[in-house]
């Protein structure tokens, strides 16, 4: 099972891609965990994860994020709020 974290700055935003997200999954017959979640659970919930995708407000922030997880192998990658679908597609393929 793949683990996808999605962060903004305070998991809101996120909630509703999260949703299309697990749609796209479940359509494809794929076994993944998303959950959302504000950047000031990031330290706390990142080394849970597989592959770390940042909302649009808080992209300014990929490089501080980016290195603590390297520590982890986990990569991190902002977004913009595509559709589910696409943004499962990219998470996947940072998550290999």
């Amino acid at each position: 099972m793949k683990k996808i974290m999605l962060c903004c700055s305070a998991g809101m935003s996120t909630s509703l891609l999260v949703k299309k997200m697990e749609e796209a999954a479940e359509a494809k017959n794929l076994d993944v965990e998303i959950k959302a979640f504000g950047v000031a659970e990031f330290d706390e919930n990142m080394p849970n994860y597989h592959v770390v995708l940042l909302g649009p407000q808080i992209k300014y922030m990929q490089n501080n994020l980016s290195s603590k997880a390297s520590v982890y192998g986990i990569k991190v990658q902002p977004i913009e709020m595509l559709d589910g679908d696409r943004v499962l597609d990219i998470a996947l393929e940072l998550a290999k």
